[in-house]
């Protein structure tokens, strides 16, 4: 490919920070920008590997037109390859790697089934960074036996500062907004502590005193201050559990939809099953539901995991007025439902956990079709 005129060069980091910036989330920018760029640049697969800040661990985040043998999910989980290896120790850079030193790849050149590797000779890796912090891999391959040029690696040098940008700028965004809720709740607690608590307090308290100068009252008067010190304090009770729920939320302080991310990116990291994911901010549950609805999404992708075969899953969390719906789908060999065996405590716990939500589950699948998982709770 001849060098590209700056104008031309202009163009396709303009396309792609246009992408970057118009997309919603991480996962949807990063599939809008290797589109592009293998588009653009007439190249012809990528995919791109990101560290999670959590874990460390280094997971598969988008991917754009494996070969066969790639879109193995075995073959794509983020253990030890030489491209990750290179990133981990900070050496490295734009550069061509060699079929033969991609360890992903390797195995099926030497056993000779380039139909399963579309002939990909070499691979682009290119570092994803924001001033100095690593924040994952992008890699590119040209079609047949090529290798990009100098001026292609620089281009996608500069393409990864960018991508490297819009993640941080997410990231900032989503620990922002955990960090706005967190201080609200606290806000909330300290309100709720510094007012209703104490009114509820001196009411019983009140109450106590003038109930031991009673002397002359009728037994009804007597009657209706026990109960209104028996309301008092069931009040003060409810407060403080309103509290308690404030402070410490369910999940290690995380909303639903932000502890189910966290752990589909370690899931990815150690399956290579990419499971995409489409959540509603703002589902305000009881700390307990949103335990029980945490555990079966946990459930649902470890049955995914042991038993489904599966390539890619997707995670719904759908928020309407007076309800909540988690799905879990994957395209796996699925199952007869009809026929689950007394063995599958997994799908038993997750029956059991939506009745203790108050809620219903539902299982969709069929043998070769995939298997839907979808659990409904009350808000």
């Amino acid at each position: 490919m001849p060098r590209p005129s700056s104008r031309r060069e202009l163009e396709i980091v303009g396309a792609i920070a246009a992408a970057l910036n118009s997309s919603p989330t991480v996962q949807q920018a990063l599939e809008r920008t290797l589109q592009l760029v293998t588009d653009l640049l007439g190249l012809q697969t990528g995919w791109v590997w990101l560290v999670d800040s959590e874990t460390e661990h280094i997971y598969s985040a988008a991917a754009q037109n494996l070969p066969p043998y790639l879109q193995e999910p075995v073959r794509m989980t983020g253990g030890w390859c030489w491209c990750i290896e290179q990133f981990r120790n900070g050496s490295l850079t734009p550069s061509n790697v060699d079929v033969m030193e991609c360890t992903r790849l390797r195995p099926a050149v030497r056993a000779r089934q380039t139909d399963l590797t579309r002939n990909i000779a070499h691979h682009a890796s290119v570092p994803l960074s924001f001033q100095g912090k690593p924040l994952g891999i992008m890699n590119i391959t040209a079609p047949s036996m090529r290798r990009l040029t100098a001026d292609e690696l620089r281009l996608l040098g500069t393409i990864g500062l960018q991508v490297g940008v819009a993640i941080e700028r997410a990231r900032l965004a989503e620990e922002m907004a955990a960090r706005a809720r967190s201080e609200e709740r606290t806000r909330l607690a300290r309100e709720i502590h510094d007012t209703m608590a104490q009114d509820l307090t001196a009411l019983a308290l009140q109450i106590e005193t003038a109930l031991r100068s009673v002397g002359r009252d009728p037994d009804r008067v007597r009657e209706r201050l026990e109960k209104a010190l028996t309301t008092a304090r069931a009040s003060l009770d409810e407060v403080r559990q309103s509290v308690t729920n404030l402070r410490a939320r369910t999940l290690a302080g995380k909303p639903l939809p932000q502890a189910i991310a966290s752990f589909v990116r370690q899931f990815t990291s150690e399956t290579g099953i990419r499971v995409t994911l489409d959540m509603d901010d703002g589902c305000e549950l009881k700390p307990d539901t949103e335990g029980e609805l945490y555990r079966i999404a946990q459930q649902a992708l470890i049955n995914v995991r042991q038993h489904a075969r599966a390539r890619q899953a997707h995670v719904e969390l759908r928020c309407a007025k007076r309800s909540v719906t988690l799905t879990v789908a994957d395209d796996g060999v699925g199952f007869d439902p009809r026929k689950t065996g007394r063995d599958r405590h997994g799908i038993k716990g997750m029956r059991e956990r939506a009745r203790l939500a108050g809620g219903t589950l539902r299982i969709s699948s069929g043998l070769g079709a995939g298997t839907r998982i979808a659990v409904k709770v009350k808000r």
